[in-house]
């Protein structure tokens, strides 16, 4: 019992710490984000923060690779939404939208990307992660609706990341070039929807 205690409070303080980097990291970050600096704003000793993580590296990579199936959560469960065409690709195209509209996502985005060089593992990685957690949704829910025959899609593949490359310019893109916190002048679901219109008038089975 004692030892399930204590592990607990151990997860929860790695968590405490990964939450308080993540932001730190983000709003200064990689080069100028010190551990002295992030022990601190994790309320925790610098030994305590060694103890975790013996590198600010370490740190960087377990920022990296465990946020990015967490914040895309959201798109995996709006795949799993049912409905007709329209329903399930709104509800989909909506919560991708949503995604890359959040600063902390462009914020990590641009972050991975500054910090290529010296951590490329970890680049392509999230990468790769990135792709895989919601090209492979948007895939997955493309090829269901092909397969119930309300889609005519010849390359499953393409349509997915053609309705992708609609939003990714007013949400990720704009994000990264003017800055993480700036929104789409029009709603995310208004931009979703848009995007859902045109992929369906190109293939849409009716």
């Amino acid at each position: 019992m004692l030892v399930g205690a204590g592990l607990k409070r151990s997860s929860l303080k790695r968590e405490e710490i990964l939450a308080s980097a993540r932001a730190l990291f983000l709003r200064t970050g990689y080069a100028d984000a010190g551990m002295e600096v992030v022990a601190r704003t994790a309320g925790v000793s610098t030994a305590t923060l060694y103890a975790y993580f013996p590198s600010k590296a370490d740190l960087f990579k377990a920022i990296v690779m465990e946020t990015v199936t967490d914040v895309a959560a959201p798109v995996r469960e709006a795949a799993r939404v049912k409905g007709d065409a329209r329903t399930r690709l709104n509800a989909l195209a909506t919560a991708y939208a949503g995604f890359f509209a959040r600063p902390d996502v462009r914020g990590l985005f641009r972050m991975v990307t500054a910090e290529r060089r010296r951590f490329e593992d970890v680049a392509e990685y999230f990468l790769q992660s990135a792709r895989d957690e919601l090209g492979g949704a948007m895939l997955s829910v493309i090829n269901d609706l092909a397969r119930a025959g309300e889609l005519k899609v010849d390359k499953p593949s393409w349509a997915a990341g053609q309705l992708m490359g609609m939003m990714d310019h007013v949400t990720l893109v704009l994000g990264l070039s003017a800055g993480d916190d700036i929104q789409p002048r029009r709603p995310v679901q208004d931009i979703a929807e848009d995007a859902v219109e045109t992929f369906l008038a190109r293939y849409g089975a009716d």
